[in-house]
């Protein structure tokens, strides 16, 4: 699979994003706060544009992605303190995929059951190979247009669309999005190769 067609082809999501609401800008103007803040803006705030991304795929729509990306702000700008060090983009992200899970469970609470079924579908049917490069699914993502492209990915189950995501669009290693989602490196590994083969399923019935 192809990054940097994925990337090419999907990062209009990133041109409509709106100036975001930031919750370090209402922090207290205590020392402490004032510290937080400092802390917030080095850990955080560089990685906002992904934090859009990942909450507009898996909540499907702008307004939604802004609240949930508003809660994570909130959320990681309480935890900051607690942030240890290593990859920042994963403990941002890992932040607001939880919170996109939250708004998903109470607002959409049957996109996340599949999770747990999808599993058993996993242990059947790993495929460890990351096949990155020149293939014949980067020549098929190739020939799809952008919403083409963003439609296939939108229809994949949630659990398979943020590792999608999270390695073929935002460049993720396969530590970080262990860190983000929670799970071990073969679980992401065989959720990336079942995505891609949905993916690909998909695009060719529709060539």
């Amino acid at each position: 699979m192809s990054v940097i067609s994925l990337q090419t082809k999907t990062r209009s999501i990133e041109a409509e994003r709106p100036p975001m609401r930031l919750v370090a800008s209402n922090a207290p103007d205590s020392l402490s706060g004032l510290d937080d803040n400092a802390r917030f803006r080095s850990v955080v705030m560089p990685h906002l544009n992904e934090a859009y991304r990942l909450a507009h795929w898996l909540t499907g729509n702008r307004t939604d992605a802004e609240d949930v990306v508003q809660d994570a702000s909130m959320r990681a700008f309480r935890a900051i303190r607690n942030y240890a060090g290593g990859s920042a983009r994963s403990w941002v992200l890992s932040i607001v995929r939880n919170s996109a899970y939250s708004w998903l469970r109470k607002n959409r609470p049957t996109a996340v059951v599949t999770v747990e079924d999808l599993e058993a579908v996993e242990l059947e049917q790993a495929n460890p190979g990351d096949r990155d490069g020149e293939n014949p699914e980067a020549a098929l993502i190739g020939k799809a247009d952008a919403d083409q492209l963003r439609a296939a990915i939108a229809a994949l189950p949630t659990a398979f669309r943020e590792t999608l995501v999270l390695r073929d669009i935002e460049g993720l290693d396969y530590r970080e999005i262990a860190q983000a989602t929670e799970v071990p490196i073969g679980t992401v590994m065989s959720r990336l190769a079942r995505a891609r083969q949905r993916l690909t399923m998909v695009l060719t019935s529709e060539q």
